[in-house]
């Protein structure tokens, strides 16, 4: 019994010391769906993927 108590002591000091050291950019709202989900923008991940495959038809 001892041995749950002091591993839960430690399990506990640990997390208020990762949520002490996060700040306030610490974001524990879990999984964003909708208006608020923050994503890459498409035009960045799709330019140099497109520049290979026209030089490949450009060559036919």
């Amino acid at each position: 019994m001892l041995k749950i108590f002091l591993g839960f002591l430690i399990f506990a000091a640990l997390a208020i010391f990762v949520i002490m050291k996060g700040g306030s950019s610490l974001d524990m709202g879990g999984e964003k769906h909708g208006d608020e989900a923050i994503h890459a923008p498409a035009e960045a991940a799709s330019g140099p993927a497109s520049a290979p495959a026209a030089e490949a038809s450009a060559a036919k």
